[in-house]
């Protein structure tokens, strides 16, 4: 099983390296994670998607929903700026659950799921589940099995999990298969940073009927060392970008893979990854250089970069 560095650990020694400066530890544990929001646009240009499919998605990932970074009006925030910015398709990448030290108020699934209902798109709001929901279940942990209340929250508002799942899905006529792919570090196992995964690769991908493209949603960005090129297009969180990035690089990521899945486009041997920075906050309420974003990912048009 995988043995990862503790988001935690690393997370407080690397804030104090940065210093305990009056001006950055007020932007860096209020200004960047509670007040801004930014939207961050990629045109990715997969081989295997086809040019004249043009198709929009808004990611949504690492909500950690708790006051008081994350409290219902920050999400009511969420939704609307999503929602104007019309996407086709809405996808939520897991993590719902608070995994923060210092949370002031612990707001009920159920509240928080009802919010994430005003999430409007024509093709639909699908989601994945992320390790803390999983982890933060401690029935599901002993008993290794059953699902943990985040799943029956979303799908209560009207918001389906696609746990090792592809459905097909069509946009002006034109077919694409949209994937989820169960948690790969669902089970918290005895002896330090050892995990085992729900994750299904092959059984989703026996899913994918025709030749119609396809897209892939798995929390963890490590899964996209194994994922075929069957995928146009894989889209992950969990990472948070290391919640501190400097220059482009950032001295805590939750990988096995250190900074390659770090944050944002990756391609390798034509296979594409895309790794949001996501909205909440694990371990310490910290953020610098990388603020709560909504991804926006248009396929089938002209690649120009970030904006």
């Amino acid at each position: 099983m995988p043995r990862l560095i503790s988001r935690r650990a690393l997370l407080a020694g690397t804030v104090t390296v940065l210093g305990s400066g009056a001006a950055t530890a007020g932007y860096a544990g209020y200004v960047e994670p509670s007040m801004r929001l930014v939207v961050t646009s990629y045109r990715p240009r997969p081989a295997n998607w086809p040019a004249d499919l043009p198709l929009t998605i808004a990611v949504l990932t690492d909500l950690h929903v708790g006051e008081p970074v994350m409290s219902v009006g920050r999400l009511e925030e969420i939704v609307a700026r999503t929602n104007a910015l019309k996407p086709d398709l809405i996808v939520l990448l897991g993590d719902y659950t608070p995994s923060m030290r210092l949370i002031t108020r612990y707001v009920p699934l159920p509240e928080a799921a009802r919010t994430l209902a005003g999430l409007k798109a024509p093709l639909g709001v699908w989601s994945v589940l992320g390790n803390h929901d999983w982890w933060d279940d401690p029935t599901v942990q002993r008993d290794r099995r059953g699902w943990p209340p985040v799943r029956r929250a979303l799908e209560a508002a009207g918001i389906p999990v696609l746990h090792n799942k592809a459905l097909r899905l069509s946009k002006d006529g034109r077919a694409f298969w949209l994937a989820g792919l169960g948690d790969t570090i669902a089970y918290v196992l005895p002896g330090h940073g050892n995990f085992a995964g729900l994750d299904d690769l092959p059984g989703t991908l026996a899913q994918i009927t025709d030749n119609a493209p396809a897209v892939m949603l798995v929390h963890e960005p490590d899964a996209f060392v194994r994922m075929p090129d069957r995928f146009a297009l894989t889209l992950s969180g969990h990472t948070h970008g290391g919640q501190v990035r400097i220059a482009g690089w950032s001295p805590v990521v939750p990988s096995e893979f250190g900074n390659r899945f770090a944050y944002g486009h990756v391609v390798e041997d034509d296979r594409h990854l895309i790794v949001s920075g996501g909205l909440g906050c694990s371990g310490l309420p910290v953020r610098i250089g990388v603020p709560p974003e909504i991804v926006t990912v248009q396929l089938g048009a002209p690649a120009t970069g970030i904006s």
